[in-house]
């Protein structure tokens, strides 16, 4: 099936961005598609929801914590061999609680000004995230 035959998968995903200006990245839980890979926390939207109401729900699920507002940063589409996905990425800047893993996934925050990232190997659509949150942070700082 090529990709225009495949169905695809809607996904919110979220970058925490914390005041130290480190994001949170989640490994993949054992008995999921790429298992024990990293990659940011969010999932499937579900029919009727918006892009926020999924994220919302999503990061409340995996890390028990409470948003509010957040800021769209790309849309990126990934076909992988067990789906192909369009990922809503999202900025959130600002929660209630402490993110943990809910789901019995390792979580670590990783230096939005280092050179290496600590963990991997990461999902493959992880990394242009990553490098499109190093443009768009240095977009911003240079409008202040």
């Amino acid at each position: 099936m090529n990709q225009a035959q495949r169905p695809v998968t809607e996904v919110a995903a979220g970058i925490l961005l914390d005041g130290k200006r480190r994001y949170l990245m989640g490994q993949r839980p054992v008995g999921k598609p790429y298992e024990g890979y990293w990659e940011f926390p969010g999932g499937k939207i579900e029919a009727g929801e918006t892009i926020f109401q999924a994220l919302k729900r999503e990061l409340h699920e995996e890390l028990g914590i409470e948003i509010h507002a957040s800021e769209d940063l790309m849309l990126i589409e990934h076909d992988y061999p067990h789906a192909y996905v369009r990922i809503h990425v999202s900025i959130i800047r600002e929660w209630i609680g402490e993110p943990a893993g809910c789901e019995n996934q390792a979580l670590s925050w990783q230096d939005l000004d280092g050179d290496q990232l600590t963990v991997g190997p990461l999902l493959p659509a992880a990394l242009p995230m990553i490098e499109r949150l190093k443009q768009f942070l240095l977009g911003t700082q240079a409008q202040t």
